[in-house]
């Protein structure tokens, strides 16, 4: 039950989002919407931008579900970027209303769980530390969101597979060369 509550806030928040910014809607409309109380509201979310927050996250993990092996993480990008794409209005409305630090962190959070998913795997049964490893992956991880960001910025117009498709190309081979770069300093 707890779950459909939340989802239900979810998809009357995304549809109100058509229609009016973020910064204009109310809980109490989220709630009228959803025929569920204030007090249901609270019990899930401390505010309208933590729904937001979460329904970004959900929307992400639906999108990375088992892409983040070196084999799969061009496709899991992909998918990232569709799973913006498709929500392109509640994303640019979030992003026009929400600090560009709150968009900064879910997108970082998104992708450093993709990245650090290949590193781990071509790091197996190397001797490299997990300070190492992090930073690794949070070096690539600022990469992808500054693509990423600055595609949202231009109104998500360029073909998302392109971005994806270079970004292949530039980091083909790069995470191994990473961490085998940190293993011959040490």
């Amino acid at each position: 039950m707890q779950n459909t509550t939340k989802q239900a806030l979810e998809a009357s928040l995304k549809k109100m989002l058509l229609k009016k910014p973020l910064d204009k809607i109310t809980i109490q409309d989220l709630t009228s919407d959803c025929g569920i109380s204030r007090m249901a509201f609270y019990y899930h979310f401390k505010d309208i931008y933590d729904l937001v927050e979460w329904a970004c996250y959900e929307d992400a993990a639906k999108a990375l579900q088992g892409k983040k092996t070196y084999d799969t993480w061009q496709e899991g990008l992909a998918q990232i970027f569709e799973a913006v794409l498709e929500n392109k209005a509640f994303v640019l409305n979030a992003y026009r209303c929400i600090s560009r630090d709150q968009i900064e962190r879910y997108l970082y959070r998104l992708t450093y769980g993709l990245i650090r998913g290949v590193v781990d795997e071509k790091a197996a049964g190397l001797p490299i530390s997990e300070e190492d490893k992090a930073f690794i992956a949070d070096f690539y991880k600022y990469n992808f969101v500054g693509i990423m960001l600055d595609w949202i910025r231009q109104g998500m117009r360029e073909d998302y597979q392109e971005i994806v498709d270079k970004t292949a190309l530039t980091l083909h081979g790069n995470i191994g060369n990473s961490i085998h770069n940190f293993l011959s300093e040490q």
